[in-house]
């Protein structure tokens, strides 16, 4: 019994290969903690890294949010102090955002509806300009633009207040014709002269002698017609000093053209001359004083009538681009040469003896003033070529804002 209790038990011997085993493992462990513990000073350093660079890109961030703060400032400080209306319209028509200039010109703020501002314009008596009442109670000229945003469904309404322009285009133009009647005034003399005198020749022959009644009617005759061409000449001067349109109104191209063949087309066939009408563009429409232009477009024809003789032909036509309408009045005559070019829109000046010279000076006032002009193409032999344009009316955008 003493023997057994003096020897250890079988079952506290650790064997060599279990040790062994221990041993590895024990290596093993403190290999991957030694692993870990790198990987972990690693990770911190590449945390500590990636905090210094979202620092700076936090700090780069904050700088570009200061910037553009300053620059939103800057340009809400330049959209409040422009002269020039700005709107910003969703796609609904709703206002999102209004300068203090849009807001003084036709009462646009924030939260309202654009067709609700748009209702206060009206056509004025020029192409592409409108007259409104503003907040405080003037009337004002203005002329409206829109731009889509990019990738928006939004627009920008820019407004133009043009009172002031229109004032000073209106001073000008009528300074330009005191300027042109001034330098006539010379030549209108010569030009009532001569007529006046014949009159008074043909009326004093008259009183003076006995005369057979063919020769009363004779005498008669040529001396109604000095007197009419001294109308004809005071007709066209005060027409030429006047120089600006009476009223305005939708022309349509088409029925204009129809009312100048029925005027020139009498006239074509006394002369032996024969008048043609090209086809027209669809729909055109002007805005002016339709008795004035018809009153431009047959002096123009009723010049290449004359300028052709017999079995001469005059084209009359109309071409439209996106901007502009032109009446072409085109003709097969003797043409004009270059010197006489550069003087055919002078007042007074006429190569016919029977010319008041003012045909085509007021033919181009009539254009100038509806925001045109008179373009002439022409060569000795090869006829000529008068173009009358016009812009076109430009209400329909703006009229659909209505809606």
């Amino acid at each position: 019994m003493a023997e057994d209790l003096a020897q250890p038990a079988d079952s506290t011997r650790i064997a060599p290969e279990e040790a062994a085993r221990l041993a590895e493992a024990f290596r093993l462990f403190n290999a991957a903690s030694a692993e870990l513990t790198e990987a972990y000073g690693a990770l911190e350093k590449q945390v500590a890294s990636l905090t210094e660079e979202l620092a700076e890109a936090n700090g780069k961030l904050r700088r570009q949010y200061e910037e553009k703060a300053r620059l939103t400032d800057r340009l809400t400080t330049l959209l409040n102090q422009l002269p020039a209306g700005v709107v910003v319209v969703d796609g609904e028509g709703r206002i999102e955002q209004a300068n203090p200039a849009a807001f003084d010109m036709v009462g646009a703020d924030a939260g309202q509806l654009w067709p609700d501002c748009v209702a206060r314009l009206a056509p004025a008596d020029a192409p592409a300009e409108w007259e409104c009442t503003a907040a405080g109670g003037e009337r004002r000229r203005l002329s409206v633009g829109e731009a889509s945003l990019a990738g928006e469904n939004a627009r920008i309404v820019l407004l133009h207040d043009m009172t002031r322009q229109h004032a000073l285009k209106i001073a000008a133009a009528r300074n330009e014709r005191l300027a042109a009647m001034g330098e006539m005034a010379a030549s209108l003399a010569h030009q009532l002269r001569t007529p006046l005198a014949a009159a008074t020749l043909y009326v004093g022959t008259l009183m003076s002698r006995d005369m057979e009644v063919a020769d009363v009617k004779s005498i008669a005759s040529r001396a109604q017609d000095r007197l009419r061409h001294l109308e004809r000449l005071i007709r066209d001067t005060l027409m030429f000093a006047r120089g600006e349109v009476l009223g305005r109104e939708s022309i349509n191209t088409a029925a204009l053209v129809d009312e100048l063949r029925h005027t020139v087309e009498p006239v074509a066939r006394q002369a032996g001359v024969q008048l043609v009408v090209r086809a027209l563009p669809d729909g055109s429409t002007v805005s002016g004083d339709r008795k004035a232009i018809a009153s431009a477009l047959v002096s123009l024809l009723e010049n290449a009538v004359q300028a052709c003789g017999q079995d001469g032909v005059v084209e009359l036509g109309a071409t439209a681009s996106t901007t502009r309408l032109c009446f072409t009045v085109r003709d097969n005559g003797r043409g004009i040469e270059q010197n006489i070019q550069d003087r055919l829109f002078e007042p007074f000046f006429t190569t016919r003896e029977e010319g008041t010279g003012l045909g085509l000076a007021i033919a181009r006032g009539v254009a100038r003033v509806h925001g045109g002009d008179i373009e002439c193409e022409s060569a000795p032999g090869a006829g000529s070529c008068f173009k009358l344009c016009l812009p076109l009316q430009a209400v329909e955008e703006v009229l659909e804002n209505r809606r």
